[in-house]
């Protein structure tokens, strides 16, 4: 029989990679609405920035459990630069060298950054705050 502490874990587990489906969602439908006006790095950049934003509200609330402050919103986008970096470089490896369509690049690029993103999301949301008071928390 698993631990407490592991049927946890397996549970935020879950409620990350569901949260991490809604989020794709929101990038993949702005990045396709976005591709219209802008070139593809560009619509992926500006996509991933507003996805970020709801990933952050989403992880704090559901996925953790904790109270969003101005400080883990802050440090959130840390969790995503890794999977920033590897998903534009592999946007721009799968588009421009191997010629896959700029609108299936972004998720494949984007299944090779999910476990770094867990690993520091789950850091950064989890760690004590010494000291917190209601104004610090995002409203």
């Amino acid at each position: 029989m698993p631990s407490t502490a592991a049927m946890a874990v397996t549970a935020r587990m879950a409620r990350f990679a569901l949260v991490g489906v809604v989020n794709t969602g929101t990038y993949y439908g702005g990045y396709l609405g976005l591709l219209n006006w802008l070139p593809y790095i560009a619509a992926h950049a500006l996509a991933f920035v507003l996805s970020l934003i709801g990933s952050f509200f989403l992880n704090s609330l559901f996925t953790y459990r904790t109270p969003p402050t101005w400080r883990k919103f802050l440090l959130f986008p840390l969790t995503n630069a890794a999977n920033f970096v590897i998903t534009t470089g592999g946007v721009y490896l799968l588009v421009d060298l191997a010629g896959f369509s700029t609108r299936y690049a972004p998720l494949v690029a984007a299944a090779a950054a999910v476990p770094i993103t867990f690993v520091v999301s789950r850091t950064i949301m989890l760690r004590p705050e010494s000291g917190v008071r209601a104004a610090e928390r995002v409203s």
